[in-house]
């Protein structure tokens, strides 16, 4: 295993803190340049936003949404029923009331509508009065529909970040770094969610009515307190935090902190986090509660409760959604089950594509996020007969290393799907069910080379090795200074030992629980998440007596108790003896 910069200890102060000297080796090693240090050590939008004016038709967007401003237009932002898209369509409607127009939203029923936007419902907005209609995380692939909407001579802003095919459609502008066309500096921005490009779009409308003395008699909007939104979206669509996003995020939770949106306030409290949320609780706290009015409830509920000023309204819908994410839990379980069944049939494939009548469509992404972290491979997960026409509807996560969004799209173009795109890292599709054997063979034949290669480099990369007397909780905050963590930017791994188990036991949803103890006398607590069934878990629940061993894993602070006290979230474990 390699330790990374430091061995057991090094760099550690008698109080337990790092050294400044080691947080700069974690940022050495994930890629900062030297030179460049101080400003990866507190990022900033000073010094990490880009000119808006250096993406393909950023302009073009802003100058159109400021006339609808200044001439009063009826506005309507079309967004996607995930957490980018919801957070995407609060922070262009929270900006656009803010500047006097009263936009609207709407939201299309994942069931019903499927992704995207549909031409029927871009020409019935028209129709009650939208002069301008602006898709946020949708519309990069929407040919038929923006050609449709465009005939009954309504205006499409799309505001997207999927993968682009060379032909695009017909749009009054379409922003999206992730087009075959795009600037540099705008490509360089390819990994931005949907809700960072909308961020970026908010800066050009605002700075182009400056321009036009807009606010010579009206205060500017403070667009910072809509960073929030955009460290929920960016994070929740496992955007890879580095650069750009990773100021966005580092910011947003600062204002996320000061609870000034009345509805992301009553989404903490419904999450019961009884302090500032961080990173990881934007993943798997508050995102997922967003997430479940799309995926088993109403579409709308996420930017109904992002855009709320009403405080009881905040509350009753922030329940509304907990109650709805327990509700996708159960069924998630469900699909889950029934998908792993069929793993043993697919131990060959490089890419494997699960398919069963009766999923529930708005968990399978989810699920296809569990087996791909299960199997190491890129999974797609399938709802067989999700549509009137019998359709399958397929999600799909990939691993680091291969990009499925493209393999999606080019299968689309082989005449495979019915509909298909995405990014490197998640895909959605849409299938004729006669096409299931023929897709899996084109992924393995496709990508099969590529999966071998990013599975063979994959590697458990430590950080730092300590003693358990060592692990605590001051260690931990300096090791958050390099944060914050996520996809593309990974949370430090520090290995523990040696030590000795002085309790296990399942604890939970399959999760393993430890109480171990090194040999300078210190214990702690240490947990392996899902892993109760698997080989690790049954590794650390029955193989431990009498053997002293490592731990590898992620150091995090238990502040559930009244003094906080530090634990490790395990990723492996090697055994001494």
């Amino acid at each position: 295993m390699d330790l990374g910069a430091a061995g057991p200890d090094e760099g550690i102060e008698p109080d337990g803190r790092i050294d400044d000297d080691l947080v700069a080796q974690l940022l050495l090693s994930r890629g900062v340049p030297r030179e460049d240090l101080e400003r990866h050590r507190n990022p900033s939008l000073r010094t990490f936003l880009p000119d808006p004016s250096h993406f393909r038709d950023m302009d073009p967007a802003a100058e159109r949404l400021a006339q609808a401003v200044l001439g009063g237009e009826t506005v309507t932002i079309y967004g996607d029923y995930d957490v980018d898209g919801a957070t995407s369509a609060a922070l262009l409607v929270r900006l656009l009331r803010a500047l006097g127009l009263p936009a609207g939203y709407y939201i299309p029923d994942r069931l019903l509508e499927g992704y995207g936007p549909s031409g029927e419902a871009l020409v019935r907005l028209g129709r009650e009065g939208s002069s301008l209609i602006v898709t946020v995380d949708c519309g990069a692939m929407a040919h038929e529909a923006l050609a449709m909407a465009a005939a009954a001579g309504i205006d499409v802003i799309v505001v997207d970040h999927h993968k682009c095919s060379a032909e695009l459609p017909r749009a009054a502008a379409l922003v999206n770094p992730n087009r075959l066309d795009e600037s540099d500096t705008g490509a360089a921005h390819g990994h931005l969610a949907a809700v960072g490009v909308a961020f970026l779009l908010a800066v050009a409308i605002v700075r182009c009515l400056r321009s036009r003395g807009f606010f010579a008699a009206r205060p500017e909007p403070d667009l910072f307190a809509l960073l929030d939104l955009v460290a929920l979206g960016t994070v929740a669509d496992v955007a890879a935090l580095h650069g750009l996003n990773r100021a966005l995020v580092a910011q947003g939770l600062k204002v996320m902190a000061r609870r000034d949106n009345i509805g992301m306030a009553a989404l903490i409290d419904a999450s019961r986090l009884n302090r500032a949320p961080t990173c990881s609780d934007l993943g798997f706290a508050l995102g997922p509660r967003i997430n479940a009015g799309g995926r088993v409830g109403e579409s709308t509920l996420g930017v109904r409760l992002l855009t709320t000023e009403d405080p009881d309204e905040a509350r009753a819908i922030a329940a509304q959604l907990s109650a709805l994410n327990e509700e996708r839990r159960a069924i998630e379980q469900a699909v889950q089950e029934a998908a792993e069944a069929q793993l043993d049939g697919q131990h060959n494939r490089a890419v494997l594509v699960l398919a069963g009548a009766g999923w529930h469509p708005g968990v399978i992404g989810i699920v296809a996020g569990r087996l791909k972290e299960k199997t190491g491979k890129p999974t797609l997960v399938i709802a067989l007969e999700a549509d009137e026409a019998g359709h399958g509807k397929g999600s799909g996560r990939s691993i680091p290393g291969v990009d499925l969004g493209a393999a999606i799209i080019a299968a689309r173009e082989a005449g495979l799907l019915v509909a298909g795109g995405g990014h490197a890292m998640a895909a959605g599709l849409t299938i004729d069910p006669g096409q299931l054997n023929a897709l899996a063979n084109w992924l393995d034949a496709r990508l099969g080379a590529t999966v071998m290669a990013a599975m063979a480099n994959q590697a458990l990369t430590l950080d730092l090795g300590l003693t358990p007397r060592g692990l605590t909780p001051a260690l931990i905050e300096q090791l958050e200074s390099a944060g914050p963590f996520g996809m593309g930017w990974p949370a430090p791994r520090v290995a523990v030992g040696p030590v000795r188990v002085v309790k296990a036991d399942t604890v939970g949803n399959d999760h393993v629980r430890l109480i171990v103890r090194g040999d300078d006398g210190a214990s702690f607590k240490a947990m392996a998440f899902r892993a109760a069934s698997g080989e690790l878990g049954q590794a650390l629940l029955h193989g431990t007596r009498d053997r002293r061993l490592w731990l590898a894993g992620r150091a995090k602070i238990d502040d559930w108790a009244s003094r906080p006290q530090a634990e490790l979230h395990i990723d492996d474990a090697a055994f001494l003896d």
